[in-house]
């Protein structure tokens, strides 16, 4: 008998134990939690409420343990966080039919946990969910601006408007967003590369076109220096032949004059020049008669030379 009432009562203790698991459950300070019964929403714990002003507050007091009806309700949790979602870049076409790559972040919560449970059900349609709605106000406002402005300091408007509008149609799956960002907005990679090609050609046109003025330049200069270096050789020419003449009918004045005071000493020097030019080096052999005119110095010279007195 004690044995079939220690059963029993093992029994009652497991069963008691298996009802207070189901009936028992912990709310932490990061949840938000749906007691569902039936399918049916009863209650939310540790929800997120708007105050009079407007401002998001959370209910506090229902964090920790709490009570269920076992076998009867169930549980759907939610994140009370902020959370973050980071859609992939999508490429629009602006108001001047440029094209861009936006890349953008946003921040969003959970805000009315039954709507949101009724709307999207799970974070990932959730999300799936925003990213359409992102992106469709993304097109829809960058599609009335230009490029100029969408990098200019009117961005900060165009983020406040977005994040506006994205938020009134989340709030239809109990979503508030806190913030939408632009990260970043490039062009696409084949409009960047065909940009990169004409800015080359560019280039490399206006380098032909320099190299082609310094070739012009160059000539121009080279010609003006040719002609400069022309005319100063000819007007130095000139000045010599000037010179030269200058020189030759002043020599042939002093040999003149020379020549007319002492013809003998005229014809004397006049011979030693000539003997200077032919015999520069003393090694030079002459075939010539010996009473020949050339040598007639090299015979009697001292009777030949003319006498100071002359």
């Amino acid at each position: 008998m004690n044995k079939i009432l220690l059963i029993l009562l093992a029994v009652v203790v497991v069963a008691g134990a298996i009802i207070a698991s189901g009936a028992l459950f912990i709310v932490r300070e990061t949840e938000q939690v749906i007691v569902m019964q039936f399918g049916d929403p009863k209650r939310v714990l540790n929800d997120i409420v708007t105050t009079e002003s407007g401002e998001l507050e959370d209910q506090e007091y229902e964090q920790g343990l709490n009570f269920k009806i076992p076998f009867v309700q169930n549980l759907v949790v939610y994140d009370k966080r902020v959370l973050g979602l980071n859609p992939p870049g999508e490429e629009l076409i602006l108001a001047d039919q440029k094209r861009v790559v936006v890349d953008t972040y946003t921040r969003w919560r959970i805000a009315d946990p039954i709507l949101f449970y009724q709307a999207v059900t799970t974070e990932a349609q959730a999300r799936s969910r925003l990213s359409d709605i992102i992106i469709s106000t993304l097109r829809r406002v960058l599609g009335n601006v230009n490029l100029t402005q969408l990098l200019s300091e009117a961005r900060a408007d165009l983020m406040t408007q977005i994040r506006d509008q994205v938020d009134k149609e989340a709030a239809e799956l109990g979503i508030t967003i806190t913030d939408v960002r632009i990260r970043r907005a490039d062009l696409p990679t084949q409009t960047s590369q065909a940009i990169y090609d004409r800015i080359r050609s560019e280039r490399e046109r206006e380098a032909r076109e320099a190299r082609a003025q310094g070739r012009e330049l160059a000539q121009q200069i080279r010609a003006r220096a040719d002609r400069e270096k022309t005319v100063i050789v000819a007007e130095a020419e000139n000045r010599a032949q000037a010179t030269r003449g200058q020189g030759d009918a002043e020599a042939i004045r002093i040999y003149a004059e020379s020549f007319g005071r002492d013809p003998e000493f005229f014809a004397f020097y006049r011979s030693m020049e000539a003997y200077r030019k032919a015999l520069p080096n003393g090694e030079t052999s002459f075939v010539l008669s010996p009473d020949s005119e050339f040598f007639r110095y090299f015979g009697d010279i001292e009777g030949r030379l003319p006498s100071p007195a002359q």
